[in-house]
């Protein structure tokens, strides 16, 4: 999308953002990160490649030992960006999932989320065990009635107010829908779904239907309030290839997204669409680009083979992630870490079209002296304003 697309009142605020945090720094070439982020997605070159990592709770306390600060974000440089979302009323009751798991013995330690599923804890970080509450589902109309959070009653009314106070900071502003599939299979459990896809789609159907409208009632109030960047993904893809068929994935799942997402354009032609997916999913990506796909991610490179993604698809898409977290991060030297940061920089991002983040949240194994190399050289590298 070229600027000139863009509503004029975008244009104005983009300006008065720039001007405003130019005037505080004391000069004209430092771009704010909002800008930078429009830069990026337009396939321009931004004032810094803009980056972005997490950890799990472990190697989080170590970092935060190492660096001396609990303001990771801030030590290291990250993006600045802020995500916004509906309130759910305080007075409204949870829903009830009691009867799905009365005379169940759960593992110690269990609770069940918001969706009604049974989180079992692994023993091993941000792992977890799944016990799904329809899994002995025994026809449609159990599928039917499954709990499932009505979004129409929760207070939307705060989010244009915070993004615009986000604009005037500089930051660039993204909104969560969530997922589909991953959440039907959850609450349906994996085998079980991936059998209704096949044997009783009308099953996966109502599921994925009813998942859909709850996302599309927050996509279309994310785009109200101007959101810069929808977030959304499924994970469907394993290290080699889809989990299913293309024309499956294309008939229950790719067909809502894609109507989530011309929903948004049509409200806020300005909002990027953000989407991931783990593992292999080269083969659908110009159907993700079809549907109105601005940002890929984790773009794995144990997965994927990124140069030749990026020569088809490069213009027309921007990268999130390529760094990886079964390669590099974990078993790479420091040297190994910077020497791969700036060729994804060289390779991908001096004109736009890149951020780089770990394509996963990094786990206990990766050294310290990895993850200062990591941001340190996307900051010392990554950045074009003088």
């Amino acid at each position: 999308m070229n600027c000139s697309s863009l509503p004029s009142s975008v244009h104005k605020l983009y300006a008065l953002v720039w001007l405003g945090k130019s005037a505080v720094k004391g000069t004209e070439s430092m771009r704010t990160d909002l800008q930078n982020f429009m830069d990026t997605t337009e396939h321009r070159q931004p004032g810094r490649i803009l980056y972005h990592g997490s950890f799990v709770e472990d190697l989080h306390k170590r970092v935060i030992e190492h660096i001396g600060t609990e303001d990771i974000a801030g030590h290291y440089g990250f993006s600045q960006n802020v995500f916004v979302g509906p309130r759910r009323p305080e007075d409204l009751c949870p829903l009830d999932f009691s009867k799905y798991w009365e005379g169940e013995e759960l593992p110690p330690g269990t609770t069940i989320s918001g969706a009604g599923v049974a989180m079992v804890p692994s023993g091993f970080y941000h792992f977890w065990g799944y016990i799904s509450p329809l899994r002995n589902a025994k026809n449609l109309k159990e599928i039917e009635e499954f709990p499932i959070e009505d979004c129409s009653t929760w207070d939307f009314t705060h989010m244009h107010e915070e993004v615009d106070a986000a604009h005037v900071e500089g930051k660039y502003v993204a909104a969560s829908v969530g997922h589909q599939y991953e959440s039907a299979w959850q609450m349906r459990g994996l085998e079980e779904f991936l059998m209704d896809m096949i044997e009783q789609p009308a099953w996966a159907e109502c599921l994925l239907e009813r998942l859909f409208q709850q996302n599309l009632l927050k996509a279309k109030a994310a785009a109200a309030a101007g959101v810069d960047m929808l977030h959304c993904g499924d994970d469907v893809a394993n290290q080699n290839a889809l989990m299913f068929s293309k024309e499956t994935w294309r008939k229950l799942n790719h067909s809502r997204w894609a109507r989530v997402w011309d929903t948004v354009k049509r409200i806020h032609p300005a909002t990027r669409v953000w989407y991931h997916s783990d593992g292999n999913i080269t083969d659908i990506v110009p159907d993700l680009i079809d549907a109105g796909l601005d940002i890929l991610n984790p773009v794995q490179p144990e997965c994927l083979d990124l140069d030749e993604l990026h020569r088809q698809y490069g213009h027309l898409l921007t990268f999130d992630g390529a760094i990886g977290t079964q390669s590099t991060m974990p078993w790479g030297t420091p040297d190994g870490v910077r020497n791969r940061v700036k060729e994804v920089i060289d390779k991908y991002g001096r004109n736009g079209g890149l951020i780089i983040s770990p394509t996963h949240v990094l786990e206990p194994e990766v050294p310290l002296a990895n993850i200062d190399a990591l941001f340190e050289t996307c900051r010392e590298y990554g950045t074009f304003d003088a």
